[in-house]
């Protein structure tokens, strides 16, 4: 374990502290880190905000693993399969197929897109991708519990968590239950004991997907799922459990009821963890203002390490605003990264994956509450006094990639097609420097105007000093661009 204590704010608590695992504390002869995310619902293309929460959670998640071991961390991270959008979406695309393969179908493909996007963003797989559908059982012992337990009630083929029963509701969010009513898009149903009272189980028609119950043929609620999911894969104590600011209310809040009454003897998660929502340009991004896009739609444009970044580049607990600005203060950091990669390629020196020597900074502001802007901050501090040296010492160049391959950021330039490729690009790159060097000698400023804007377009940094002209490979190198130099 590091010797810097990892500290986190509790969102329940308010307060900043030491987090120190239960199986630690408790003496757990083989002992693991326990953490829940709460996943995408697939019915569609992931956008920048549901990103956010996948690469912020991925850094805590490399964390946890370099303090107490790579395999001591059970990392669950959900897919919502089973919900009114998929259903709605489903039937709309397959309406010639029965409702539980339609929505099969559509999540089998929108999940594959959510993994391609985030794998795209360096983010790691967890240990666990639970899917709803897969624990309908659980959910069906876990409502039937609340309803012997006297917490929930049917109504009219529904079964609804009774909030009146759970004095605690509202303790994370810490509003009261008049504030919740008044400030929640509640849904009004006449056969509701109170206008909070939120659903467990709903009826299905036959168009609609559906599993039996002792309430007969319906679906779950969206919270009892995750509820569900976390219990069957890590116990109903864990460590930490984390999501989007946005799902604070009322959809944590509910968790934390409906996991509480059913084992009242435990107490669900430890440690609550909220990200903050993507705004851009200042405003909430909405499709009505046109400023919604997709991760996938911003891969298409802009590197990935930049988007990386730019997650990353704002405390995670804080709003993050997406501006051209940002994007461009991550491309620097980015460009500076590759340039020593790129050096460090040039050395033999390869990240080292298995005992990567991040650096102290870095991992000493990921420990105070994951602050990744500080962590950047440090990097690209340390990064700055690198390059400023003509020679970089081989430990530096080491530490640069491993801390940022650490951090998840891919340098894929860096691994190249092979090392022949590399090898030529190299030569070429050196051809046009000499080139550019030359024309610059002989006053053919045109010609050297020409040559370096090539050389921009090839995504190289080109720097010309007293001992001539040297070019790196930044984020957006493009090895197919150097045809036009040869």
């Amino acid at each position: 374990m590091t010797h810097h204590p990892l500290k986190l704010r509790n969102s329940a608590t308010g307060e900043t502290s030491a987090f120190i695992p239960r199986d630690w504390r408790l003496g757990a002869e083989s002992p693991r880190v326990r953490m829940y995310v709460c996943g995408p619902t697939v019915y569609d293309r992931a956008h920048i905000g549901n990103a956010r929460p996948a690469v912020v959670f991925d850094v805590l998640f490399r964390l946890l693993r370099l303090v107490y071991g790579a395999d001591r961390v059970d990392y669950v991270r959900n897919f919502t399969d089973v919900e009114d959008k998929i259903n709605d979406r489903a039937a709309q695309l397959y309406p010639e197929m029965p409702p539980l393969e339609a929505i099969a179908k559509l999540t089998a493909e929108t999940t594959e897109w959510y993994h391609q996007d985030m794998d795209a963003l360096g983010v790691l797989r967890p240990t666990h991708e639970p899917r709803a559908t897969g624990h309908i059982p659980g959910m069906v012992e876990m409502i039937a519990t609340l309803v012997d337990r006297g917490h929930a009630y049917e109504a009219e083929g529904h079964v609804l968590f009774s909030v009146d029963s759970y004095p605690d509701y509202g303790k994370l969010s810490g509003r009261s239950v008049e504030d919740m009513i008044a400030g929640a898009r509640v849904e009004v149903a006449p056969y509701k004991k109170n206008p909070m009272d939120f659903v467990l189980w709903k009826p299905s028609s036959e168009d609609q997907p559906g599993w039996d119950s002792p309430w007969g043929r319906g679906r779950p609620g969206w919270h009892i799922e995750c509820s569900a999911m976390s219990k069957a894969l890590l116990g109903e104590d864990f460590d930490i459990h984390g999501g989007g600011a946005d799902l604070m209310f009322p959809h944590h809040e509910n968790e934390i009821a409906q996991s509480c009454c059913a084992a009242p003897d435990h107490g669900f998660a430890e440690v609550w963890l909220h990200n903050g929502m993507i705004r851009v340009d200042g405003k909430k991004m909405s499709k009505s203002l046109g400023n919604f896009f997709t991760a996938h739609d911003k891969l298409a444009e802009i590197p990935a390490d930049v988007i990386r970044c730019i997650l990353l580049n704002a405390h995670y607990r804080d709003e993050l605003d997406w501006t051209d600005a940002v994007v461009e203060q991550a491309r620097a950091i980015l460009n500076r990264l590759n340039r020593l990669a790129d050096r460090a390629r040039r050395a033999g020196i390869a990240p080292d994956a298995d005992d990567p020597d991040v650096l102290e900074e870095v991992v000493e502001r990921l420990c105070d509450d994951l602050d990744t802007h500080g962590a950047l901050r440090a990097l690209h501090r340390f990064a700055g006094e690198a390059l400023a040296r003509p020679e970089s010492e081989a430990e530096e160049l080491q530490q640069v990639v491993d801390t940022a391959v650490f951090l998840g950021f891919g340098l894929s330039f860096a691994e190249g097609a092979g090392q022949s490729d590399a090898q030529d690009h190299d030569a070429v790159i050196a051809q046009a420097c000499a080139r550019l060097d030359a024309a610059r000698a002989a006053k053919d400023f045109a010609a050297a105007d020409a040559l370096r804007a090539l050389m921009n377009q090839a995504g190289l940094v080109v720097q010309t000093g007293k001992g001539g002209t040297t070019a790196e490979r930044g984020v957006d190198f493009d090895a197919a661009a150097l045809e036009a130099l040869r």
